[in-house]
């Protein structure tokens, strides 16, 4: 009997095995080359749904500027700048940056209070995920979540993998908090990472001097200014950063800053392969932002910062932007709820999403200012978000004499100020379009693009609403384009949306069979 059931239990055994080794097997699917996470689902449909997402620069640095200069120019790189006192560059005669003059007079010469000091000084005293989570959710964020490691190499986060992190330099962990809050409010959770720049941030600390070995581990090993290869070190700090985020955290998105298309292809495969391996050992789907050409559409979503292409593109793509500068700065100067209104409205007809910033205050409360803007987009969203969520672009993604000149990063320099002819186009399906008008019309608004000469919609308009409003919209068609009456009111004071409803497409069958005519 005895003999039965060791039997038994080593069948028992040999079965809860080979189990766990085909689910390792499916959890497994990617392998670490480009064949093989081409055939990933890059674009997730929540993300394409989304539309618009939140993250939030703040960490030590931001407490950098706190009594600068208002007047004064400051570049937002200042655990770099801050060591260029104009003798670094060979060659050539430069002067100090202000980030080195202004970081002398407040904390003192640099190769003794170097960056590690800021670290140091890290007081989050009014950091509350629960009020971060209130304030995204009320401006109609459909995913957020925190820079997780800019390129200063702090780890905003409880980490093992470094010292430099926020639970020994702040006693918080931001991450786990805003997963908990940004979750309960049902929106995706995202984490940043920037730090594959760090190789470059920190070159100019060590030319500076006065870093000590004890310390490369935030640094990184000691390397000259023009150097692009970083060290066998770099690569395993990188990635070990990363994947104990991953691991612990679960991110529904991954979003990397650049110069991670300088680090080699072996460290970036290994991060695809196991991301969305992850993903399916969560039974989820994850998504990878990228810039430059760290990755391709194929298998990840690229990214412009503050640009966007000036016309749709097949795969969907993410612009990031910030209202103001990136990191905290006094007395801040914001763009307003117009304006992004606006820059939302024409990237989402191009088939793209926003993930914007929120740059907190050192302690880490959020501004005023910043919270009553996300609060107007929110209100805006509540009203016209049907034509905006879940949407895809339409046959044209709008018409209008305003217009980006050309795409890319960086575009959102050029000035631009939409008016009523302006107009953007997004679908929900084959009967419902939304013509979406990007300023307050002033008399009936005429939209040429949907004139009966022009075969851009060949459907029967059953309905035409105003969201928001429950006025009677009067409307007629003919070889002009849709003339619609000016409503009474507008809902809103920023865009207003027009919800088109279709009668649809039909064919109808004229009886017999194909193979019955032979002519």
């Amino acid at each position: 009997m005895k003999t039965n059931h060791i039997r038994v239990l080593f069948f028992f055994l040999v079965i809860i095995s080979t189990m766990g080794y085909v689910h390792s097997q499916e959890t497994k699917k990617y392998q670490e080359s480009w064949e093989s996470v081409n055939t990933v689902t890059a674009t997730p449909n929540w993300f394409q749904d989304a539309k618009f997402g939140i993250y939030a620069h703040w960490g030590p640095v931001s407490s950098a500027f706190v009594g600068a200069d208002p007047n004064q120019y400051y570049g937002g790189w200042h655990g770099m700048l801050m060591y260029q006192n104009g003798k670094l560059t060979k060659g050539e005669k430069t002067k100090p940056t202000s980030n080195y003059i202004h970081h002398k007079k407040k904390y003192g010469d640099p190769k003794k209070y170097g960056y590690k000091h800021i670290i140091e000084q890290f007081k989050p005293t009014a950091f509350d995920a629960k009020k971060w989570a209130d304030v995204f959710a009320l401006s109609g964020a459909k995913f957020a979540g925190p820079v997780a490691m800019h390129h200063d190499n702090f780890a905003m986060w409880d980490s093992k993998a470094t010292r430099w992190n926020s639970m020994n330099y702040g006693g918080i962990d931001p991450s786990a908090a805003l997963k908990k809050e940004i979750e309960a409010k049902g929106m995706k959770f995202m984490g940043s990472f920037h730090h594959a720049f760090t190789w470059k941030y920190f070159a100019p600390a060590h030319a500076y001097g006065g870093i000590k070995s004890e310390d490369y581990d935030l640094y990184t090993d000691p390397h000259e200014l023009d150097s692009d290869i970083p060290s066998d070190r770099f690569y395993k700090e990188w990635w070990a950063k990363l994947k104990e985020f991953i691991d612990v955290y679960q991110p529904d998105l991954i979003w990397f800053d650049w110069w991670l298309e300088n680090m080699t292809e072996e460290s970036r495969l290994k991060f695809l392969a196991y991301y969305y391996n992850k993903g399916l050992e969560w039974n989820k789907e994850v998504a990878v932002c990228y810039k430059e050409s760290t990755f391709t559409e194929e298998n990840a979503i690229k990214d412009y910062e503050r640009g966007r292409p000036n016309q749709p593109k097949k795969a969907t793509w993410l612009t990031d932007t910030s209202p103001g500068q990136w990191f905290y700065r006094p007395n801040a100067k914001f763009k307003t709820p117009n304006e992004l209104i606006d820059i939302l409205v024409d990237i989402v007809s191009k088939n793209g999403v926003m993930l914007l910033n929120v740059p907190p205050n050192p302690d880490g409360s959020i501004p005023e200012k910043m919270s009553d803007l996300l609060k107007d987009m929110g209100a805006w969203l509540e009203i016209n978000g049907e034509a905006i969520y879940k949407t895809r672009p339409w046959t044209i993604f709008g018409e209008g004499p305003t217009r980006l000149s050309e795409g890319g990063h960086k575009v959102e320099k050029i000035k631009i100020s939409y008016t009523s002819t302006d107009i953007r186009f997004t679908k929900r399906s084959d009967k419902e379009i939304f013509a979406i008008v990007l300023d307050t019309p002033e008399s009936d608004i005429l939209i040429k693009s949907l004139t009966t000469q022009i075969g851009l919609l060949n459907s029967k308009i059953e309905k035409i609403q105003l969201l928001g409003s429950t006025e009677e919209i009067k409307w007629e068609r003919n070889e002009q384009g849709l003339l619609i009456k000016k409503p009474k009111s507008f809902p809103t004071s920023y865009a207003h949306s027009f919800k088109i409803t279709l009668e649809g497409y039909t064919e109808n069958n004229i009886g017999g069979t194909v193979d019955a005519h032979k002519d």
